[in-house]
């Protein structure tokens, strides 16, 4: 038999969890040919002696809804392995979509995921209005493959206009054209429905997004549209109602939710799970409810991440802590140059620190309102804000916190975090972990992603631009968990290469990837195990408007295989650009 591409002389890790065995793969019409001894013919041949093979990875969380429409790279997921993301979580998205609500959803995607509304503007081509529409519109070639699910967000203020943005109750004829534009979606290729519930989630106006008020009649209505379908997923992000101190607001949102997972008649179900600084024990709630509603025959998994959940401060950066002190708010427009010549003057320095931060959450500004809490216990979360270094470390002790570091130079915590900042000409960056990091360890998340119920997820991929840079989670999981922690809580190869596979595609319903098995889908990475590394997240200029995001690189991946062609070598994009629109359960489907 004749290949067009033959991996040999790798240690397969074939996605099931089991031990990994010695094989070369033979590729064929972008799909795996042969698993084992390859001995015929090959167009390509890559060795990978020294190596793991592994099948592509899959996230499962992202929010490359407008940047898909523009940019074919799908940076900086392609980077760390992924062959296949979802988009379209949280609830937030741009289809379907009326021409007047455009700058609507520009405005709830920039505030509650940090990308710049004016990137959006400019870059998103808008060349849709249904949801078919906009599939059909982003089907064009990209690094990698991308499946869309229906979000409530644009849904409802496609269906109800102004009274969505309101947040008025949906009438009974509202909820049924939410259902069936739902319904037609899924049966297009949609690979599921997402909603949003956080209070931390708001538009860059400081208003609430239009589903976090939606009701329980309304969300089990539209899951009705997986009625009789055989594909399909539903997904939430969900804070309990824990910023309007309501103490029956657990109780009254986890009903909620159980009631929507009901109306989709068992279709899989994944909610958030972080444990939350102001809120450290919820976590464990989530996880009692979870195994109860589980047990009573609802099919629900726990979306969990690798490390903690962080905030990346600098002057570059969406947020640090000076950012609503007058005396910065008037070099704030200034080149990064200019501010950092202004802020060295000792002077300027201590007019600023003898200052108090302007409220900044709903002054139009993406800012959330979780940063001026922030704001206001500085010299308390010092204690976890940290330099990740030149090989970040996110799993740092409370003695290399800038809170020691500016007890041990004698200054108090924020003059420090000032001189930090203006380190590198003003292009350092501080870590601060708001979630999953509480008790400065990671017990909290080895539990959570060892949880039966537990999937790989929340890398938010493509959001928060400006202040999170989390689409390396495949990376990390593999480096930190199943190579450096050397038994101290750590995660087995074979068990990490299958929570990136197998568990979310049979989660997802790709039927046709996350194994490296003859007949499937010839997504494959080769991996450099052992060197494998993460390099400090950068920020660069490449959005639509000038404007800016963070990005991550990862040293390692030898080759990444999207559909039987090499996307990445030695990780360097190949220009390749093989990956498509999956669209689930659709007779045009590649998972079909």
């Amino acid at each position: 038999m004749s290949f067009d591409l033959v991996i040999r002389n790798g240690l397969v890790y074939d996605g099931n969890g089991g031990t990994p065995f010695e094989a070369d793969i033979g590729i064929k019409d972008g799909l795996i040919a042969e698993v084992g001894v390859c001995d015929g013919q090959a167009d390509q041949v890559i060795d990978a002696a020294g190596a793991i093979v592994t099948p592509g990875f899959i996230d499962l969380h992202t929010h490359y809804d407008g940047q898909v429409s523009w940019d074919e790279k799908f940076e900086p997921s392609v980077y760390h392995g992924v062959t296949t993301v979802v988009m379209g979580s949280c609830g937030v998205g741009f289809a379907p979509v009326k021409p007047a609500d455009h700058e609507k959803l520009v405005r709830l995607m920039e505030g509650v995921e940090d990308i710049p509304g004016t990137a959006l503007s400019e870059g998103i081509t808008w060349n849709w209005e249904s949801f078919e529409d906009y599939m059909q519109a982003i089907d064009f070639p990209h690094t990698i493959d991308f499946a869309a699910q229906v979000v409530h967000d644009p849904l409802r203020v496609y269906v109800m206009g102004e009274r969505a943005v309101f947040n008025e109750a949906a009438t009974d004829d509202d909820i049924a054209r939410m259902r069936d534009l739902t319904r037609a979606a899924l049966e297009a290729g949609a690979v599921g429905f997402s909603t949003g519930r956080s209070d931390v989630h708001r538009s860059a106006d400081g208003e609430w997004t239009p589903s976090s008020e939606a009701t329980a009649d309304e969300l089990h209505g539209i899951a009705a549209a997986f009625d009789g379908l055989d594909h399909g997923i539903l997904q939430a992000v969900n804070d309990f109602d824990l910023e309007r101190g309501d103490p029956d607001a657990f109780d009254r949102e986890w009903k909620l939710l159980e009631q929507f997972m009901a109306g989709a008649g068992g279709r899989p179900f994944s909610l958030s799970l972080m444990q939350r600084d102001f809120a450290p024990k919820q976590w464990r709630q989530i996880l009692e409810r979870s195994e109860d509603a589980k047990k009573r025959g609802l099919n629900i998994s726990l979306q969990v991440a690798p490390r903690g959940i962080g905030v990346i401060l600098g002057l570059q950066c969406t947020f640090h802590p000076f950012i609503g002190f007058p005396s910065y708010k008037k070099i704030s427009h200034l080149p990064l140059a200019d501010r950092v010549a202004q802020m060295r003057k000792p002077e300027f320095k201590a007019q600023l620190l003898s200052e108090s931060s302007e409220k900044l959450a709903g002054d139009g500004t993406p800012i959330p309102p979780i940063a001026d809490m922030l704001l206001a216990q500085i010299d308390f979360i010092s204690c976890k804000m940290f330099r990740l270094g030149e090989n970040p470390d996110y799993e740092q002790p409370i003695e290399q916190s800038v809170y020691k570091a500016a007890e041990a130079d004698g200054v108090k915590p924020l003059e420090k975090i000032y001189d930090i900042l203006l380190e590198k000409d003003g292009q350092e960056f501080l870590y601060f972990p708001i979630y999953n990091y509480t008790d400065l360890n990671y017990d909290a998340v080895f539990e959570m992603m060892s949880h039966p119920q537990a999937i790989m997820g929340l890398s938010d991929g493509g959001a928060h631009v400006g202040t999170i840079c989390d689409a390396s989670f495949p990376s990390y999981l593999l480096l930190h968990w199943a190579r450096d922690r050397n038994g101290k809580g750590s995660i087995a190869i074979e068990t990490a290469v299958k929570k990136l596979t197998s568990e979310l595609a049979d989660f997802a319903g790709f039927s046709d990837r996350g194994r490296l098995k003859v007949g499937l889908k010839a997504n494959i990475n080769v991996i450099d195990h052992q060197r494998l590394s993460l390099k400090p997240p950068r920020m660069v200029q490449d959005l639509p408007a000038g404007g800016q995001r963070l990005l991550q690189d990862a040293e390692g991946y030898i080759t990444t295989i999207v559909d039987g062609v090499p996307v990445v070598r030695n990780d360097v994009l190949t220009g390749a650009l093989p990956g498509r629109l999956v669209r689930v359960g659709n007779k045009n489907s590649k998972a079909a």
